[in-house]
């Protein structure tokens, strides 16, 4: 191949180009599956708080009083909502893994279809978590 600029620039330009993010769109059962695996990361974290959690408890009041303010605090419970959300889309994702491996709901549409319930099943699940949550924090108080 000549060593003139004009083929070189000729050449470069006629190569096919890779899809770059800011081209390519990820499909949704793409994402999911990256989240599935984000969320299976942070479950480890998430259990470590439990545990945590477990072991003031067995251990003296003023400990299990410490985790229980850290936990209650607006920070702890935003950690401990996200926990929650991601225990929820973990399973789902589960579970959408289990449907495929019976070799149902492998179509494109109907996987995608799938994918879109995963997101929004772990999202209305952990609103009603926390939300019994505060309903029985609340007629405990009550009572």
């Amino acid at each position: 191949m000549s060593k003139s600029p004009a083929i070189r620039e000729f050449a470069r330009r006629e190569r096919p180009l890779s899809p770059h993010l800011t081209v390519y769109r990820p499909p949704i059962t793409m994402t999911m599956s990256i989240i599935h695996r984000i969320t299976g990361g942070a479950l480890y974290f998430g259990t470590l708080l439990v545990a945590l959690w477990l072991m003031a408890a067995a251990s003296s009041q003023s400990t299990f009083d410490a985790v229980n303010w850290a936990f209650g605090s607006w920070l702890g419970r935003l950690v401990l909502f996200f926990y929650t959300w991601a225990l929820m889309h973990h399973m789902l994702g589960g579970v959408r893994h289990l449907i495929w491996d019976t070799g149902a709901g492998l179509e494109k549409d109907t996987a995608s279809r799938i994918a879109w319930a995963t997101l929004a099943g772990s999202i209305v699940l952990t609103l009603l978590i926390w939300i019994a949550g505060y309903i029985a924090g609340y007629m405990a108080r009550g009572a």
